[in-house]
């Protein structure tokens, strides 16, 4: 079967879901379901992760309502990708709605087909949704089974799942308190990030390699690389970043330098506020920044 994992790819712009949704407004609204129902119901997945990504997940689900629709009307065996990617898509919006236990029951789903088909990237995809929703003690479970699935697999769209998983890897070994497996992660992330010449990617693992250095108490370290990394974003023309400052702020907080610490926790504070998976999942640690700040 054919692995269109690519189908979509270059028109997404993940940092900006309403633009993306605009674009694949556009190409719908060019088509007709009968023209090609494979593409069409495929497309409405993707607009309906436009919808998730924003946290707005009554109109996720009314167009994932709308793909069951379709996948019931046209025959299953020419639209087996779509199945795939309406089990993710649905699982991915329960998942952000903290609705975990339907969400692993969809992920699980796209598994099994996707497996079965051997179209392992998004069989790749799906276990690593896994590792992300599963409860604690399994998350790390899912995520090897996955970085093994694509490390083994000839599929490049398989493969391309490494550096995330290496990634989410790490933090379900940080969360364990085994810092030192999870660095590790990290700089294969790392490495494999600055292979590809990703460079929000690389900006994003160096955070989590300096991140670690903070739980592992090397303090100097941890501040070190993550004001390299506030000196790197501006070299580039990036705007601050919230995570960026906060780790600053908790830096210079354990080695006792209040007025800079609070100037950081201002910074970031101004920043994460404006977060809405922030504002809606993590409220004490925003007061907690907000109060650091004063």
């Amino acid at each position: 079967m054919k692995d269109d994992t690519q189908l979509f790819k270059e028109l997404w712009d993940f940092r900006d879901p309403v633009a993306t949704h605009d674009t694949f407004i556009k190409l719908l609204n060019k088509i007709q379901v009968d023209d090609d129902p494979n593409y069409y119901i495929q497309l409405l997945t993707q607009i309906a992760r436009t919808f998730s990504l924003r946290l707005i997940f009554d109109k996720a689900h009314e167009f994932l309502d709308k793909v069951f629709e379709l996948l019931n009307t046209y025959p299953a065996e020419d639209l087996t990708i779509a199945w795939i990617r309406y089990y993710l898509e649905l699982g991915r919006t329960h998942n952000s709605n903290n609705e975990k236990e339907q969400a692993r029951k969809y992920f699980l789903n796209a598994w099994e087909l996707a497996k079965d088909n051997n179209v392992d990237g998004y069989a790749v995809d799906a276990a690593h949704m896994m590792g992300i929703a599963e409860v604690p003690e399994n998350q790390l479970e899912w995520n090897m089974k996955a970085i093994k699935f694509a490390e083994q697999s000839d599929s490049d769209s398989a493969k391309g799942w490494l550096g995330p998983l290496y990634n989410n890897t790490g933090w379900s070994y940080h969360d364990l308190g085994e810092y030192q497996k999870a660095m590790d992660l990290f700089k294969a992330s790392l490495q494999w990030r600055e292979d590809k010449k990703d460079l929000n990617g690389t900006l994003i693992a160096k955070w989590t390699i300096a991140r670690t250095y903070r739980s592992m108490q090397d303090i100097n370290k941890a501040l070190e690389l993550q004001l390299e990394l506030k000196l790197e974003r501006e070299q580039h023309g990036l705007m601050g970043d919230g995570y960026n400052f906060e780790e600053i702020a908790e830096c210079y907080l354990l080695k006792g330098e209040d007025e800079l610490a609070k100037k950081y926790f201002k910074r970031a504070f101004e920043l994460l506020s404006n977060d809405p998976w922030l504002v809606k999942n993590e409220n004490t640690r925003l007061d907690r920044l907000k109060t650091l700040s004063l």
